[in-house]
């Protein structure tokens, strides 16, 4: 599954600043890039300082890597050398020391109880990210934008449709994007795979509808109190959707789900007579305990951590997913948990304490995040039950260096279900050299997904066109 990264929130609120003296006006004045390390993952953040006509400095801040740019800095704070940003929307805190000629800051970013280095250089310009599959409009197709409700949770979902433009009945497709808040175009690290898949089958003749999670974006609802069960319910309104407009051969309707979305898909299909095919791209075949284990462990060696801190991390995940999925009591959980993260925190070195930071605040945050409806649902549920009851079409790819769904052991179990199941028309592909999101990749390692170009592969988007063309035509 993807990883919850930093920096997501960004809302607009009043800037506070301190009158310098011009000449620090002028050495801190411009922009400034410097590289995050945080969960094996590279990430650019960009500062862009000024002067007002007042004398005082303000700022904003950019994390292009994850296509975020603007956020406002409500702090600007300049004493001799010593330099401290703050940006309250995300509880972020920059401090650091300038040397002697303005080029460079030597620092540290703070984020939520968490501690991490982050150097700044002074550059004439920001580095553009490129991003080449992107479509540019005018479209040679029909884009909508459309809400529909689903009636059974009470929410409404708000997404684009788009459609072949001549005029005809088309197979369709609903998108189905990976864990976490997720918009329609499934924007991660700057690139927004959704965007690009949905065109290029539009253009191949396939009708395409993407849709903004529910709480994200344009659709209302809780994203935080929902499990995947509940994604599922969100995908049927869609499929009611789809069936009601007049282009929509609503007996070739089918989905796409990515990741977390290739677990739904299957719960979907089970459910529902109208859907005539899935398409699974790094879908889990194994219970979610399982993948967070694998995951765990070869993201950790990609980012060069020890055998043993890899086994002792595992002990403590062991430890406290078992704590999650038998203590009925909330209260005591809580009580548990902290206390095997007491035994954790007394076996991490100095420098491992630092960059955690604040020990309380992390705990809180981890506590959150394992307490959460969705995390125990994901992490006790086995698709493979699902899967053996699926009757329609099933396209299942993953990539071959795809470090978050590990494709060998994922892949197989996903046949094996189906197998038992009696299901005689599916594809199980692996795909050389592909990454989590089905980028050509080096090492598949989270750090590259914003540093390659590429947002999904060629042969991932043909693929994929071809194999629906193929279950739909007359």
């Amino acid at each position: 599954m993807k990883s919850i990264y930093l920096l997501l929130l960004i809302i607009i609120c009043l800037m506070a600043t301190m009158a310098i003296n011009a000449e620090q006006a002028r050495g801190i004045e411009g922009i400034w890039e410097g590289k995050l390390q945080v969960s094996g993952s590279s990430l650019r953040i960009v500062f862009r300082i000024i002067k007002t006509p007042e004398g005082n400095l303000t700022a904003t801040m950019d994390s292009p890597d994850q296509g975020i740019t603007g956020i406002p800095v409500n702090k600007v704070i300049l004493k001799d050398n010593n330099l401290s940003i703050e940006i309250k929307t995300i509880a972020g805190i920059y401090e650091g020391i300038i040397n002697q000629d303005y080029s460079k800051i030597e620092g540290d970013w703070k984020q939520a109880g968490v501690s991490f280095p982050l150097s700044l250089q002074k550059m004439e310009k920001a580095v553009e990210i490129s991003r080449p599959q992107e479509p540019k409009r005018p479209f040679p197709y029909i884009e909508e934008e459309i809400k529909y409700k689903n009636k059974e949770a009470g929410i409404v979902l708000a997404g684009t449709l788009t459609l072949p433009s001549e005029k005809g009945l088309f197979p369709a497709v609903l998108l189905i994007s990976g864990s976490g808040p997720q918009d329609r175009n499934e924007m991660v690290f700057g690139h927004q795979p959704f965007l690009v898949l949905a065109d290029y089958l539009t253009r191949q003749g396939i009708a395409v509808l993407r849709v903004d999670d529910r709480g994200v974006g344009e659709s209302t609802g809780d994203f935080s109190q929902a499990t995947s069960k509940d994604f599922a319910s969100d995908v049927l309104a869609g499929i009611e959707y789809l069936k009601s407009r007049e282009e929509v051969n609503s007996r070739q309707i089918g989905l796409i789900g990515h990741s977390e979305g290739g677990l739904i898909a299957p719960m979907v299909a089970v459910q529902s007579p109208d859907v005539e095919f899935i398409v699974l791209m790094a879908g889990p075949g194994l219970p979610g305990e399982d993948i967070l284990y694998m995951q765990n462990e070869l993201i950790s060696k990609a980012a060069g951590m020890s055998e043993e801190k890899i086994d002792r991390n595992r002990y403590y995940n062991e430890r406290l997913y078992s704590l999650i999925k038998e203590e009925e009591n909330k209260g005591l959980l809580i009580e548990k948990a902290t206390s095997i993260f007491d035994e954790y925190f007394a076996e991490l070195t100095q420098e491992e304490k630092n960059q955690i930071g604040n020990r309380d605040e992390y705990v809180d945050i981890q506590l959150q995040n394992m307490l959460s409806p969705w995390f125990k649902f994901f992490l006790t549920y086995d698709p493979r039950p699902t899967l053996s009851k699926v009757s329609c079409p099933v396209l299942a790819i993953n990539g071959s260096k795809d470090l978050q769904v590990p494709p060998k052991e994922n892949l197989e179990a996903i046949e094996e279900a189906l197998i038992a199941g009696g299901n005689k028309n599916y594809l199980i592909k692996e795909l050389s050299d592909l990454n989590h999101i089905f980028q050509t990749a080096e090492t598949g390692s989270p750090d590259e997904y914003a540093r390659i170009e590429e947002t999904i592969s060629p042969v991932t988007l043909e693929l994929i066109g071809d194999w629906i063309l193929e279950q739909t035509k007359s």
